[in-house]
């Protein structure tokens, strides 16, 4: 993903700093420049509409219109064929940081590329007062 035009991404102090943190994992290059980049905010001033951790959120493929719902979780609470995506996959890490309406771009490692526009979220936990989720 090229980060220059990437849309402006936000994290939370808390989600950047568990990332950092994953034991044992290795950080790809774009998460590593999405932590780099991002602006990281508090975890009670981040909006209602950027995906966070373990935001539940609507996206729509770009390339055939299917909508699918996904949650984004840490490594260890993945289950893909449940909706649970990583953010150490290539979707999770281009749905991070998103606002919604942003179209997140990501490329799989045999060179497959995808894009969805983020439609809606529908859980996060930030704006359900809910700050160390």
């Amino acid at each position: 993903m090229n980060q220059a035009a990437s849309p402006e991404r936000l994290l939370t102090e808390l989600d950047r700093t568990r990332i950092c943190r994953l034991p044992g994992r290795r950080l790809t290059p774009p998460l590593m420049d999405l932590l780099d980049t991002a602006e990281v905010l508090d975890a009670r001033d981040i909006p209602a509409d950027i995906v966070t951790m373990f935001s539940q959120v609507e996206i729509e493929n770009l390339h055939d219109g299917q909508r699918r719902t996904l949650t984004l979780c840490y490594p260890d609470h993945a289950e893909p064929h449940a909706g649970f995506i990583s953010v150490l996959s290539p979707v999770g890490c281009a749905l991070l940081g998103l606002r919604v309406g942003a179209i997140a771009r990501w490329q799989l490692p045999g060179g497959e590329s995808g894009a969805a526009r983020v439609r809606a979220i529908l859980f996060q936990p930030e704006a359900s007062g809910d700050y160390t989720l």
